[in-house]
């Protein structure tokens, strides 16, 4: 970023807008900037006014009009550094925007460079044009190592072996400088060292806050999953594909798949075991709160993201039911919100097609209708996944896996009767099954029997009988244009033709 500053200055740039949280870190690249340049440094902010970082001389000013006013004063050939300056942009005042585009050809003219720092505001239109938008990256390994250094001799802890530092590292990825010295700092505190698991707990504390991404941690593995062999080899095959002996190989890095299918068949669980199998962290995404009131928070919301998940790469990111974000955006649904909902969907087209770091998403679906033609192609996606009803071998399964889970022994029942009992269940359907003739044997101080199953079995409707004809349209629409999760592309034995009479 140093030296992108530098290159903008030479250049002869006015105007700059550097868009980050981390005011500390982004004033040290400033001045370090100004410094190779050999130019003056300026700062201002509303509540010190302008301050010459090399005589310390104070200039109060806390009017923004009267700041540009001063700015205009100083010498030419320098580095002005406007804190918190888009904010006042906010209110669109006429003034305030004519001053400062006077102020920019002032710049241009006199050799300053202005440099507006701060979290991203929307500016006017007028000044879209003339301020160029930098965005901070979050810090990498190396930067979060200088920040792990000083706090290891403070706290007069040894240096940890190179894999253990790596690891440490690796847990603070997507974090600020401040908010990683604040796990450091933590887990020194609870543990006496530096424990990457105290780390990475924080850093799920941390992106929970916002909102937008949650860190999940679960031990869903592939053997969880009851069927679906053809996606589990297909993931098995790919697992070691973010290693630097994929990239010494010549395999370029896997961008994602997505998921279409029934709802309850195991979607999200494939997205869980995805990371696993992967052995990386798992990141999810809620496009219910991607979408802000506010002009351009979207767009900023959703930048946030991608770069919080190239900060944690190698990572998995999960977009759950992303027809619900993104569903007819090609249609009347982009035109009734301005334009922000196309526009946050360019921005996701272009970074799922584009992006060079080990980043592997997994979006799931249930209405394939909903999602516009352009984000089914195959480019922005390793593979296309369609997850039908369970058949009878991988019903048998999913009772093995569900009965096993809740701390009975699948021997003890006949699987194979249950499956065929379950016949058009999800995977979902089957355990809430279960789930209900445990309630029922509780109550009665006795273990489940399979007549309990059937009885529930029996009184229950399976989501295939009132979504048949979505389910069958689903079908239809996978057939050439889906890979089925299965190991056939054909419907396997045991699923059947729905019919909801």
């Amino acid at each position: 970023m140093k030296d992108q500053l530098i290159r903008y200055a030479r250049a002869g740039y006015a105007g700059l807008f550097l868009c980050t949280a981390e005011e500390a870190r982004a004033e040290a690249l400033v001045q370090a900037a100004a410094k190779d340049l050999d130019r003056p440094l300026h700062a201002w902010s509303v509540t010190t006014g302008f301050v010459d970082t090399t005589s310390g001389a104070v200039r109060t000013c806390p009017d923004p009009v009267e700041a540009l006013a001063s700015l205009v004063e100083l010498e030419g050939n320098c580095v002005v550094l406007l804190r918190d300056f888009g904010a006042f942009f906010e209110e669109r005042d006429t003034l305030l925007v004519r001053t400062f585009r006077d102020t920019l050809a002032h710049a241009r003219t006199t050799g300053k460079l202005v440099v507006l720092l701060g979290v991203w505001n929307r500016l006017p239109a007028e000044l879209e044009r003339e301020i160029t938008r930098l965005d901070l990256d979050l810090p990498d390994a190396a930067v979060l190592d200088l920040v792990l250094e000083p706090l290891l001799e403070s706290a007069s802890l040894p240096d940890p072996p190179v894999d253990v530092r790596e690891s440490i590292l690796a847990a603070a990825g997507g974090l600020t400088t401040i908010e990683a010295e604040n796990a450091f700092a933590l887990s020194v505190i609870e543990s006496g060292t530096v424990d990457s698991s105290i780390v990475s707990r924080e850093k799920a504390h941390t992106l929970k806050k916002s909102g937008l991404l949650e860190v999940i941690d679960t031990p869903t593995t592939l053997d969880d999953i009851g069927g679906l062999t053809a996606m589990k080899e297909w993931l098995v095959q790919r697992s070691a594909a973010f290693t630097q002996r994929a990239r010494d190989y010549g395999l370029p890095l896997p961008k994602g798949m997505l998921v279409l299918g029934v709802p309850g068949t195991g979607k999200s669980l494939t997205a869980k075991a995805t990371a696993s199998v992967f052995g990386v962290p798992l990141l999810k995404l809620d496009t219910g709160k991607l979408f802000g009131g506010l002009v351009g928070q979207s767009e900023a919301n959703l930048r946030s993201v991608i770069q919080t998940a190239e900060a944690i790469r190698p990572s998995v990111l999960w977009i759950d039911e992303i027809e619900k974000g993104f569903g007819g955006v090609s249609g009347s649904g982009g035109s009734t919100d301005g334009g922000t909902s196309a526009r946050v969907f360019g921005t996701l087209l272009n970074w799922l097609q584009e992006k060079t770091h080990p980043v592997f998403v997994v979006a799931t679906a249930n209405d394939v209708g909903k999602l516009p033609p352009e984000f089914l192609r195959k480019g922005r996606w390793d593979e296309l996944w369609f997850v039908d009803l369970p058949d009878t071998k991988e019903r048998t399964a999913i009772w093995d896996i569900v009965i096993e889970k809740f701390g009975r022994e699948p021997t003890t029942y006949d699987t194979v009767v249950l499956a065929r009992a379950s016949e058009l269940h999800t995977g979902a359907e089957i355990e809430a099954a279960f789930v209900e003739s445990l309630h029922r044997a509780f109550t009665e101080e006795r273990e489940p029997t399979e007549l309990d199953l059937g009885q529930v079995l029996s009184g229950s409707v399976p989501l295939a009988i009132t979504m048949s004809e979505s389910i069958e349209r689903l079908r239809h629409w996978s057939q050439g244009r889906a890979r089925h999760a299965t190991a056939t592309d054909r419907p396997p034995t045991g699923r059947r033709k729905l019919d909801p009479s």
